[in-house]
């Protein structure tokens, strides 16, 4: 076992070992999950649901003439994503090891994909169409991501926590796990995504943090990370009327800060209890994308700081339990999918937070099992049969 050290708390997740040897590829049944677990993701993805139905009701009426049209199918999405998930919680974590290279390889070739045949939208060219239904690589990359960083440290930790060679740890614990993000990075640049770029560098820092490389490498490179996003984003002008607007969206009432005001506005309005369900005043033309990544927005104004409060420490018990279950994992693969898929959903969580109350520039990030969307909710539902799957053999009680 490596020893731990004092400077990454998380230097000890790592123990050379194959995941869940013993384990078969594929289980029968669900039987043996985390059922807390499950749960929180069931409560999670109805409270979603009914948010989304509340909040684009006026929107989907004003433009497509039809209020239940998001609800509609917000309600399809869920049904094939939990379908997705009970599908993937049956393999192990034998099965997704084994995989983790092709899906990542499958993910780089989506990629290329779209600058090539991709179809462009709001500015930007993210989107693959196969017959009516679109879907963003984007998405699928955060979890391939996850799983191949997550099986190449399970590989090589005994070189990337090599503190007799500095060499080998340097190499193999910040240098080639970098170079595996900056591919999928670089090629989400080309797309203009610079919310998929930022969320894909978080969660890449996070699964090389949890692995328990050293500190002082990986705060060289991920500090040289932020500084060439930071520049990309002062240096072109998209990302620099943003930052503009942001500073000062009083200024630009009409023209770029309307989607912040009314968001803040709704926010305000809301008070200690909210309007109450359906009740929204700033849902009806107001609120740009109101269920979509300003849907929270629209829950804090209906049911006001509780039902805020509420939904965010859903979140907190969610990903509590997911970083529970991936402490209590023995393999460190499995661990790290854990620690990753629950990296991946707070990330999303504060940013999004972070966006609708002007912590940061808007860079439209939307909030797992609450914004409206499809590619981005079946795999999120994905993620989580992954999550069940390793939660049979990390019991927590």
């Amino acid at each position: 076992m490596q020893s731990v050290s004092k400077r990454n708390p998380f230097r000890r997740a790592l123990i050379p070992s194959f995941p869940q040897g013993d384990a078969p590829l594929f289980y029968k049944t669900a039987r043996g999950i985390d059922p807390t677990l499950l749960v929180l993701i069931l409560l999670l993805a109805a409270a979603g649901t009914v948010t989304v139905f509340s909040a684009g009701f006026p929107y989907a009426e004003n433009r497509y003439h039809n209020g239940y049209y998001f609800i509609e199918r917000q309600i399809v999405w869920v049904v094939v994503g939990i379908g997705v998930m009970l599908l993937s919680l049956l393999p192990s974590s034998r099965f997704w090891y084994g995989i983790a290279p092709t899906l990542y390889a499958a993910t780089i070739l989506l990629l290329l994909a779209v600058l090539v045949i991709g179809i462009a939208g709001n500015g930007a060219q993210r989107w693959i169409a196969i017959g009516p239904l679109t879907f963003q690589p984007s998405e699928f990359a955060k979890t391939a991501l996850i799983l191949i960083l997550s099986r190449y440290y399970a590989e090589n930790s005994e070189h990337a926590l090599d503190r007799r060679r500095r060499r080998n740890a340097f190499l193999y614990g910040t240098l080639f796990p970098f170079l595996l993000i900056g591919a999928i990075c670089v090629l989400v640049l080309l797309q203009k995504h610079l919310s998929g770029l930022i969320i894909l560098g978080c969660i890449g820092i996070l699964v090389m943090l949890f692995s328990g490389i050293s500190l002082r490498y990986l705060g060289f490179f991920g500090g040289a990370a932020a500084i060439g996003v930071t520049a990309f984003a002062t240096l072109t002008e998209y990302t620099k009327r943003r930052i503009t607007i942001w500073l000062n969206p009083e200024k630009y009432p009409l023209d770029g800060g309307w989607q912040t005001l009314q968001g803040l506005m709704a926010i305000g309005s809301g008070g200690f209890f909210g309007r109450g369900f359906g009740k929204s005043v700033l849902k009806y033309s107001y609120v740009s994308e109101p269920a979509n990544d300003m849907i929270y927005t629209i829950l804090c104004e209906e049911t006001g700081f509780l039902g805020a409060v509420g939904v965010a420490v859903l979140f907190a018990l969610f990903i509590f339990r997911a970083v529970r279950v991936g402490l209590r994992s023995f393999d460190p693969f499995s661990r790290l999918v854990c620690l990753g898929i629950a990296g991946k959903i707070a990330v999303q969580v504060l940013l999004n937070l972070a966006v609708v109350t002007n912590t940061i520039p808007n860079t439209g990030i939307s909030l797992p099992f609450f914004s409206y969307g499809g590619s981005s909710l079946v795999m999120l539902f994905f993620e989580m049969g992954i999550l069940l799957s390793i939660s049979r053999d990390a019991p927590i009680g």
